[in-house]
C-alpha cells in the first residue's frame, strides 16, 4: 500500500488505486489484509477505479483504540471521500456485513456486492457463534493470539489436524499478527444472525454471491441478504468455494457495477 489518508479518528488508512472511472472499494474479510482482495483488482481495473486498502488493525493501517463497528464504517466514509466522492462496494465474508453496514449508516455507495457473508440461519448455528465469542474474547483478553487464530480456523470447518501442521508453518505469526482484528470481524457480524431490519434499510441495489460448492448455508446465507435488502439479487458461481477465483468473480462484479 503506497498512500495513507486519516480517518476521522486519526487512524492512518493505507490503501492503493487503479484504473479510470466509477469508484469501486474492495472490502477483506477476517484474517486478511488488502492484498488478499488485490487479484481482483487487476480485471476490474480495466473498467473502474479500484481501491483496495488495509482495515484498521492490520496489514499498513494504523489503530485507534477502543474500536468500534462505526469506525470502521468511518473509515470506507473516509476512503470514499478521498476517491471521488461515491463508490460501489464489494465485501467478501465479514466484509460483506462492513460493506452493507456502511450502506445503510448513508455513505454515499450506489451499490454492494458481497460474497458469502456469513451470517447465521439455524439455532445450532447461532449458539456456536456465541461459544466462539466468548472464547475468543477471552483469549484475546488473555494474550494467546494462537489460541484465538485456532478458534477461528475451528469456526471455518478445517481440520484439528490441518490447524495443528499451519501452527507449525511461517506463515503462523502473520496469523496471530492479526489475531486482535477477529474481535473486529466478530463485532462486524452482530451476533451472527440475520440482520433484517438493518439490511431493510439499503436503499441501492446489493448483489449477494455464494459458490455453488460451499456449504448449503453459505448459499442459504447469501440467498438470505437478497430476499431481505429492497433491490437484491441473488447468484451462484459455479464450481467455486468461499475462495472464489477472481477470473470467475470478476466478470460478474463488472457485469453488476457497470449497471
Amino acid at each position: 500500500m503506497d498512500q495513507n489518508i486519516s480517518s476521522r479518528d486519526g487512524t492512518a488508512l493505507a490503501h492503493e488505486s487503479a484504473g479510470r472511472g466509477a469508484t469501486i472499494v474492495l472490502v477483506s474479510g477476517a484474517m486478511s489484509t488488502g492484498a488478499t482482495v488485490a487479484p481482483l483488482a487487476a480485471p476490474l481495473s480495466e473498467r473502474f477505479r479500484v481501491v483496495v486498502y488495509d482495515r484498521r488493525g492490520r496489514g499498513a493501517s494504523g489503530d485507534t483504540p477502543p474500536y468500534t463497528v462505526e469506525r470502521e464504517v468511518e473509515d470506507l466514509a473516509a476512503l470514499i471521500e478521498a476517491t471521488g466522492g461515491e463508490a460501489a462496494l464489494y465485501g467478501v465474508s465479514s466484509g460483506g456485513a462492513l460493506a452493507l453496514r456502511a450502506a445503510a449508516s448513508g455513505l454515499p455507495v450506489r451499490q454492494v456486492a458481497v460474497y458469502e457473508t456469513p451470517y447465521a440461519l439455524s439455532e445450532e448455528h447461532l449458539a456456536e457463534r456465541a461459544r466462539y465469542t466468548e472464547r475468543l474474547t477471552a483469549a484475546l483478553e488473555e494474550g494467546r493470539r494462537g489460541d484465538a487464530v485456532e478458534l477461528f480456523l475451528q469456526l471455518t470447518g478445517l481440520d484439528d489436524a490441518v490447524i495443528g501442521s499451519a501452527r507449525q508453518s511461517p506463515m503462523w505469526a502473520g496469523m496471530e499478527a492479526l489475531a486482535p482484528s477477529l474481535a473486529y470481524d466478530d463485532a462486524v457480524m452482530g451476533g451472527g444472525g440475520v440482520p433484517r431490519e438493518m439490511l431493510a434499510s439499503i436503499e441501492v441495489p446489493v448483489l449477494s454471491i455464494a459458490g455453488d460448492a460451499s456449504p448449503a448455508w453459505m448459499r442459504q446465507a447469501a440467498k438470505a441478504i437478497a430476499e431481505s435488502v429492497p433491490r437484491g439479487a441473488y447468484r451462484t458461481l459455479e464450481g467455486q468455494t468461499h475462495m472464489a477465483e477472481p477470473d470467475v468473480l470478476a466478470p460478474v462484479l463488472a457485469e453488476f457495477f457497470a449497471r
